[in-house]
């Protein structure tokens, strides 16, 4: 008897262990979507980086790459096109970083990218390195693909937040991208590292930016693709951030959010 007793007791707690478990378990998940109610509430502006976030810049770049090969009939000494943008990419972005650093200026990186690539090649002429530099920033953004499904998350949120761009690149550059491929409208403030003055992750570029707008820490969130300049840099500013990773890339940084589609934005916006 006192058996059968001990087996109706431990079935009971059995029972109310599972009960306590699955009340907790709804309790998480209220509290998470009440949090995210809240965010959604307090939020009303969005700053959004530009390159690979919008404006699909490996696409864009790589049509400008392949005419400025053909202009140039660069087929003499390079052994195609795809080699030349590869090797063009791994130049670009070192000595973006350095730009970024403020160890190199605008007017230096526009041309050395091109110099130094040329270079690989056996090429040593800097005049032609000059003239593919200018062909470069006027021609790649006159170029008009976006990330998938941008135009579709800038309606939806465009009724519901202020919009704005905090982007590192060159004022010709951007302001071109943004009028050509048709998603100007969306933005209140464009702020580049020219205007500002200062490169993110800098927190003196997203307190600029932020002034610019009349935006509250609390009031905003950033999104981006780079997880230093956008991720780090608003982290460390203090305000909330997504992280748009569509290639899954890992990292060790925990960001407020984090998207591989751009869709997603609607499950935190």
């Amino acid at each position: 008897m006192s058996s059968c007793n001990h087996y109706i007791d431990n079935q009971q707690k059995s029972s109310e262990e599972v009960c306590s478990n699955n009340l907790n378990l709804k309790s998480l998940s209220l509290l998470r979507y009440f949090n995210l109610f809240l965010m959604k509430q307090t939020y009303k502006h969005i700053f959004w980086d530009l390159d690979r976030t919008l404006w699909d810049f490996e696409q864009n770049m790589r049509i400008t790459l392949k005419d400025i090969f053909e202009n140039h009939n660069l087929k003499k000494a390079i052994p195609s096109p795809d080699h030349f943008i590869d090797t063009f990419v791994e130049h670009n972005n070192k000595l973006w970083a350095s730009y970024q650093r403020g160890a190199m200026k605008k007017e230096v990186l526009r041309f050395k990218r091109f110099e130094v690539t040329l270079k690989d090649y056996g090429i040593r002429d800097k005049v032609l390195a000059e003239v593919i530099g200018d062909e470069y920033i006027n021609e790649s953004p006159k170029k008009t693909a976006l990330i998938p499904h941008s135009i579709e998350i800038l309606d939806y949120l465009h009724s519901k937040y202020k919009l704005h761009i905090i982007t590192n690149g060159f004022n010709e550059v951007q302001f071109t991208k943004l009028k050509l491929c048709g998603i100007e409208k969306y933005f209140d403030k464009v702020v580049t590292s020219e205007i500002s003055g200062y490169h993110k992750p800098r927190s003196e570029a997203f307190g600029y930016t932020l002034a610019s707008a009349n935006a509250k820490k609390q009031e905003s969130i950033m999104i981006g693709d780079d997880i230093e300049a956008d991720i780090i840099g608003a982290q460390r500013f203090g305000i909330n951030q997504v992280y748009f990773n569509p290639s899954g890339t890992p990292h060790n940084e925990k960001p407020t959010h984090e998207i591989d589609n751009l869709l997603d934005l609607k499950k935190i916006l």
